[in-house]
């Protein structure tokens, strides 16, 4: 039966333990939650007494710490995960990666670092294939000491890892000024319920690992649910009881020979030169383009799951999204709120599109919006969307937007009344026709198309009229004049005109349609029988007759 041993009788048999390996290292797998394949391990350590049985690290630890004994027993314990992994080498199995933790005593009072460089030498270990995990409360004790140890650390090629990640109260601080590779964090934060304000800080903790550029592993994960929820906030890597206990070597072996294996890859790559750090930096150049000189723009993220978060929109992004929004009441709101199944059918797959192409891609969708003191309204916005960065799961998204729903109810309106003038016409003695000023296109209606069998689209007109007969020889020059009369921006052309070989006289009308810029962009004829055929002339060319 297992007994607590006093710090006396731990000290007694200290030299012992490490002589015959009853202090040892147990290792327990980092997983991949959503492959299944192993992506590291950590080896703890554990100390067996034959004849008093397991002893606790929070035992025996702070007494190997008081006595200055604990930079030994780190040292073994490195040492015997190398032997592990000479062991795994001489058997052909593939290695993954261990982690090791250093004690703040290792750093402060020894030389650590060349002890534990001479044992991976003697063993001839990959040197990424050890991990030194540091906590944030050592480097509390000693900013100045710790960060020159993690650089010569990096020099020689470690992984150095941050653990307890948020267990202080200097975190973040530890965490801007220490130049580690990985953070480790602990499922502390969501004991007893999923989500709520634990949830909410573990979220903003993956997104700023994200854009720091650093692979995230959650310990202490022991449920289904845990893993499924830190999954669906974009981290993949888990330790904890739901997928290993701490295992004996011999145990471990089994599974490092069983299990697939894979890299950790670091949470965000950029595609493009952007800088992370200096695009937040308000001063600095890339947020001085993005605030003032780029058009109505934005930032956001996007998961296979189709979740949409926004991280930054300039002022230019809010007004063309009117509504009198602010920054925060975009990046609060549910961005799929305003789309209907339709919309955001499109969205979703141009967003497709961009992330297979690498390449900006364009779409226009109407949406709702909604704001607090303006009401609702509905406005249609073009997208022009590129992938700038992304995870296995997750992309970084620059969206470009204009606002053209006056552009888009007012085609709706010129099409409403070209459909109706269209019925109309082809219930009299009325031709219709569309031309399109800047690729000189004319599309003609049916009764067109059937009585002087024109094709669907006529290219390069009048000139297709012209040499048809449809428009005699000796009003070809005035008929050719209107188009260019059209294309300067006369707004309304009209004459009596002999049509066809019959010369049968018609009242020959165009009026120009302008874009936002009053540009002319189109013009629509239309020619109505005159019944009077006494009556035929001209007039026009300048517009007279009107």
């Amino acid at each position: 039966m297992d007994r607590r041993m006093d710090e006396q009788e731990l000290l007694d048999s200290f030299e012992d333990a490490l002589k015959a390996c009853h202090i040892h290292a147990c290792y327990q797998p980092q997983i991949n939650h959503r492959t299944g394949r192993m992506v590291g391990a950590e080896a703890l350590m554990r100390w067996r007494n034959p004849e008093y049985g397991l002893q606790y690290p929070a035992d025996f630890i702070p007494v190997l710490e008081k006595n200055d004994l604990i930079y030994r027993a780190d040292v073994h314990l490195f040492e015997t995960v190398c032997r592990f992994q000479r062991r795994c080498l001489d058997k052909g199995i593939a290695l993954v990666p261990i982690s090791v933790n250093v004690s703040r005593y290792d750093i402060y009072r020894h030389d650590y670092v060349q002890a534990i460089e001479d044992i991976r030498r003697k063993y001839d270990i990959p040197v990424r294939q050890l991990r030194l995990e540091i906590t944030e409360s050592s480097a509390i004790a000693g900013m100045k000491l710790m960060t020159q140890t993690i650089a010569t650390l990096h020099d020689l090629g470690y992984v150095v890892e941050m653990d307890d990640f948020g267990s202080g109260y200097s975190s973040l601080n530890i965490l801007k000024d220490l130049d580690v590779d990985i953070i480790k964090l602990d499922m502390e934060f969501l004991r007893g319920e999923i989500g709520g304000r634990g949830g909410i800080i573990i979220n903003s903790v993956v997104q700023m690992a994200k854009w720091l550029g650093m692979p995230l592993i959650v310990e202490g994960v022991e449920t289904v649910e845990q893993a499924d929820y830190m999954r669906s906030i974009g981290c993949d890597y888990i330790q904890g009881y739901l997928y290993a206990k701490p295992l004996a070597e011999d145990a471990f072996l089994q599974e490092v020979e069983k299990i697939e294996h894979e890299p950790l890859t670091p949470a965000m790559k950029l595609r493009t030169a952007i800088n992370a750090g200096v695009f937040w930096d308000p001063n600095s150049m890339e947020t001085l383009i993005f605030s003032n000189f780029v058009g109505a723009a934005a930032l956001f993220t996007y998961d296979e799951n189709g979740k949409v978060e926004f991280l930054r929109v300039n002022a230019k992004y809010l007004q063309a999204m009117g509504m009198n929004n602010s920054e925060q009441d975009i990046i609060a709101a549910n961005f799929w709120d305003g789309f209907d199944e339709y919309n955001r059918a499109v969205y979703e797959k141009t967003l497709r599109q961009a992330i297979a192409s690498g390449d900006e891609e364009s779409c226009e969708t109407w949406r709702d919006i909604h704001s607090a003191c303006c009401g609702d309204d509905r406005i249609c916005i073009r997208s022009h969307l590129r992938v700038i960065g992304s995870t296995g799961t997750q992309y970084l998204v620059y969206v470009m937007v204009q606002n053209i729903t006056a552009e888009k109810k007012n085609y709706q309106l010129l099409s409403e009344s070209e459909r109706r003038f269209r019925f109309a016409s082809e219930q009299a003695n009325v031709y219709a026709w569309e031309y399109t000023i800047a690729n000189h296109q004319m599309r003609p209606c049916f009764r067109c198309m059937r009585d002087l069998n024109l094709p669907p689209l006529l290219e390069n007109y009048p000139e297709p009229a012209i040499d048809a007969g449809i428009f005699p020889p000796d009003y070809a020059d005035m008929y050719r004049d209107w188009h260019r009369q059209i294309e300067q921006g006369v707004p309304h052309l009209e004459a009596i005109i002999p049509l066809t070989v019959g010369r049968i006289p018609f009242h020959v009308r165009y009026t120009t349609e302008f874009d936002e810029n009053g540009r002319p962009l189109k013009a629509y004829g239309s020619a109505t029988l005159v019944v009077d055929r006494g009556a035929s002339g001209a007039t026009g060319g300048d517009g007279a007759g009107q």
